[in-house]
């Protein structure tokens, strides 16, 4: 223990003893005047072993674990939703270009370089997009009941960005995402829903998604 930190404790226990404060810091010998006590350092490890045993006893461990269990299920089936992100109220479109730089040369399991650094990718020269993506609040009907009606379960996968797509599934006989974090919302630069994102585009001779929000008519149809 530092010294000064046995002061400090010194000090405090000569207050509950009785001592003067300045006793402790005087040099003078004034002699025994009140009952001393030893320093002790409590172990950390044996004061957080009886709190446990503490909660153990009166059930509070068992209510923490509850508690967490709730929190993970709540946050499962109803995520935080994507911030920034608001209603469509004009028609707007453009492409995304998913290509990508390689930072490291990928080489095959003999070792045998297939892309040196720096080559330039595009992930749709050899996969398609095999559905569209349809971005929606989850927590508005409306663009739910228009995305449901619009596209079928095997032509898009319909993706909340509020709500909870559990609830939803019920009702709507339908398996729904949530785009966790606004990582896709946000890649392919989405502000408002619906928006749909296909993979019908070219660009210069360059394959590229095509991304449109859609503002919905009062009655939930698209304009």
């Amino acid at each position: 223990m530092r010294r000064r930190t046995r002061l400090v404790l010194a000090l405090g226990l000569a207050a509950l003893a009785g001592w003067p404060a300045a006793s402790a810091v005087s040099a003078a010998d004034h002699g025994q005047m009140g009952e001393t006590f030893p320093i002790i350092e409590t172990d950390l490890l044996a004061t957080i072993e009886t709190r446990l045993r503490t909660l153990e006893a009166n059930g509070g461990i068992e209510r923490l674990q509850n508690q967490m269990r709730e929190q993970a299920v709540a946050s499962v089936r109803r995520p935080k939703p994507v911030e920034g992100l608001t209603p469509a109220t004009a028609r707007r479109e453009w492409l995304y270009d998913p290509s990508m730089v390689l930072e490291d040369d990928i080489v095959d399991a003999k070792g045998q370089l297939i892309a040196p650094r720096g080559t330039r990718v595009n992930p749709l020269d050899h996969v398609s997009l095999g559905q569209d993506l349809v971005f929606v609040d989850g927590t508005d009907a409306a663009q739910i009941d228009w995305a449901v009606r619009t596209y079928s379960a095997a032509r898009a996968k319909v993706i909340f960005v509020a709500g909870s797509p559990f609830d939803a599934m019920k009702p709507y006989q339908r398996r729904f995402w949530f785009d966790q974090g606004g990582q896709l919302t946000a890649r392919f630069g989405i502000r408002h829903t619906p928006a749909v994102v296909t993979g019908a585009a070219v660009s210069s001779g360059v394959k590229a998604l095509k991304v449109s929000e859609v503002p919905l008519a009062p009655k939930g149809r698209a304009s």
